[in-house]
């Protein structure tokens, strides 16, 4: 299985820009900012660095390392590195996202920022084979002033890659509805919309992303298990949800993978993606979440399979492009 998984073709839709750097970047970019980060710039440090005490403190780590990323060469480097990990594991399509306000806020203008990542994703499709697309969202710890920031570089920037605009960050104490205008907006310019919603809070907070924020696509939504009323609604409406198994354990949103809600998801036929979150931070990457999935969901390769054209299908690739990548994973999989 691991193996099949390995080769199989695939598409990523939540992956953190940041989150996904690896620990040589990670530890490359703390040597060169020593003195003024606590990140440690041993690499096996970082191991111990990234165990997470609960979500607060994993939202405490990942903002350290998010210091780290200073000029727009950092952010370069970054993406394409990003870009370079998603390609070994045969990921076709991501759509990273990616959080301009953490770094404009830091001093670097936003027509830099949105220049490095376009310069990195063009590089990355040119030698690496793989399509970069762009969800810009708020980190919603920073407030209104951040939605405003976000969606204002997004629509003034709108760099080529955009496709989506999307909220971050904690739960707890940042109701979703207090941005329903930012996301009205993000819509109206034609963006799409991707919340996070329901990983640590239950699942009042997805209902929230659907009514107010015209959510398209649910960040984690794990929470819905709870519901039986929003597991069919989801089901009912067509609305995925981007699952992250070992992440919700690492950030103690789940108690154990034996605990997680998604074989309860599938079996109230809720569309799921498979997606790895911040891989490094966590321990894992998008082939060992397909195998995890596998073993909560019990399924064959076939079975996989289809996971990996759900992901297709719940993107926002163009009709075909989404033929092509289905095509390609029909193939692998005979």
């Amino acid at each position: 299985m691991n193996e099949f998984i390995a080769g199989l073709p695939k598409v990523e839709l939540h992956v953190h820009h940041v989150g996904s750097a690896s620990p040589r970047i990670v530890a490359e970019l703390a040597a060169r900012h020593a003195g003024s980060t606590p990140v440690p710039t041993d690499i096996e440090a970082l191991a111990s660095y990234f165990e997470f005490r609960d979500f607060a403190h994993f939202i405490e780590i990942y903002l350290s390392v998010v210091d780290l990323i200073r000029d727009p060469e950092d952010v370069r480097i970054l993406t394409y590195e990003v870009a370079r990990e998603l390609a070994r594991q045969q990921v076709r399509y991501a759509e990273l996202t990616v959080t301009p306000y953490s770094s404009v806020r830091r001093g670097m203008p936003a027509p830099e920022f949105c220049a490095a990542i376009e310069d990195a994703r063009l590089a990355a499709e040119k030698e690496l084979g793989i399509v970069l697309r762009w969800c810009f969202d708020i980190p919603g710890e920073a407030g209104l002033a951040a939605a405003e920031e976000t969606l204002r570089i997004a629509l003034d920037e709108r760099p080529d890659g955009l496709v989506s605009f999307g909220l971050g960050g904690p739960e707890v104490g940042v109701p979703r509805p207090q941005f329903k205008p930012y996301f009205e907006k993000a819509r109206a310019a034609g963006l799409r919309l991707v919340p996070h919603a329901g990983e640590t809070t239950g699942p009042e907070t997805i209902w929230d992303a659907i009514r107010d924020l015209g959510a398209e696509r649910i960040g984690h939504g794990i929470s819905a298990a709870q519901d039986p009323a929003l597991m069919a609604y989801l089901a009912a409406e067509g609305i995925p949800l981007e699952v992250c198994p070992t992440s919700n354990v690492r950030t103690r949103a789940v108690p154990s993978l034996a605990e997680h809600p998604l074989p309860a998801l599938v079996a109230a036929g809720v569309p799921v993606t498979i997606n790895s979150d911040d891989p490094p931070m966590f321990g894992t990457d998008l082939n060992q979440e397909y195998a995890v999935a596998a073993d909560l969901l019990d399924l064959d390769q076939a079975g996989v399979a289809r996971l990996a054209v759900a992901a297709v299908d719940a993107s926002f690739l163009p009709a075909g492009d989404k033929t092509r990548i289905r095509d390609e994973i029909t193939a692998y999989a005979a």
